[in-house]
């Protein structure tokens, strides 16, 4: 009987050893799932500032309460958005070593999110030398009316006429840039040579965000699709369809990544800004309830 009794307190003794270790095992999960931070970089486009992307943010974490994402919300472009996209590259990585070091953070994922030419210098990023030791914890991409094709076959002549006054009198080199006009080698221009560099399949999401009613961002471009024109034009044609196919395709060769298109549709009231497409290119930041339905009804399950 004693045996017995022995033997069962042995047992008891090994079983809360067993429950305590268990226990501890499930401390430490739960502090290593503390620890895995999915940093969001949020980057403005042409002339704009770091609270644009303010309502994607906000409805992003009400879409993801438990989700523990840390933003930056970029703001060191802020002044010098008519220069070249290398220069903004630099400035957008020191940023981001900067956010790392100063808050001590070690993210789990990285995504970004961008809006018009932001999204120029976010692809620059990723492929830039110096972004080499995080490219292995990109995760999503959102862009939001990004020019990938510059601004070629632009349907108003109006917002053209605007942007080359525009680039004379800043002298914008992201201007000529986006108008491939920074080269008279079109192989040599800053959009071809992105074209041919690692970027969309660094990311195991990307989703693209486009409308027909943006006027200073073509349909075209920020969908990176072909357009009637492209295949017309002896001038820019082939250099186009090459971008296009140069960016696409290791999307197509690897079915692993999401790749999204969004085509977005908005009521907006007549005035000059709609006229103009203004309206539209700022809508996709500014309509409460269009980022709303975009956030919560298809991208932010991108985020988790």
């Amino acid at each position: 009987m004693s045996t017995l009794t022995s033997k069962s307190k042995l047992l008891n003794k090994m079983l809360r050893k067993e429950e305590s270790m268990e226990s501890n095992e499930e401390e430490y999960d739960d502090d290593q799932d503390d620890e895995k931070v999915h940093l969001v970089i949020c980057v403005h486009g042409l002339d704009g500032n770091s609270g644009d992307l303010r309502l994607v943010r906000t409805y992003l974490e009400l879409a993801l309460p438990g989700a523990k994402m840390d933003f930056l919300m970029s703001e060191q472009n802020q002044e010098s958005t008519f220069d070249d996209i290398e220069v903004m590259t630099e400035q957008l990585i020191k940023e981001i070593e900067c956010h790392l070091d100063n808050y001590g953070i070690e993210p789990h994922r990285i995504s970004f999110i961008g809006h018009s030419l932001g999204n120029l210098i976010i692809r620059s990023t990723v492929c830039h030398e110096k972004f080499k030791p995080y490219v292995n914890k990109l995760y999503t991409y959102l862009s939001l009316s990004g020019p990938h094709l510059g601004t070629l076959y632009n349907s108003s002549g109006l917002i053209n006429m605007g942007l080359w006054i525009m680039q004379k009198w800043k002298k914008s080199g992201s201007l000529l840039q986006l108008s491939l006009k920074d080269n008279t080698d079109l192989y040599k221009t800053f959009l071809y040579k992105l074209s041919r560099k690692k970027t969309f399949e660094y990311f195991k999401n990307v989703l693209l965000v486009a409308s027909p009613q943006d006027r200073y961002v073509p349909f075209h471009s920020a969908r990176v699709d072909m357009c009637k024109p492209a295949f017309k034009d002896s001038v820019y044609g082939n250099i186009y369809r090459e971008m296009v196919t140069n960016i696409l395709r290791p999307i197509r060769d690897n079915p692993a990544i999401n790749f999204r298109r969004y085509s977005a549709f908005y009521s907006l009231p007549n005035g000059t800004s709609n006229l103009i497409g203004r309206a539209a290119h700022v809508a996709v930041l500014d309509s409460e309830f269009f980022v709303e339905k975009l956030v919560l009804v298809s991208v932010a399950k991108y985020f988790r």
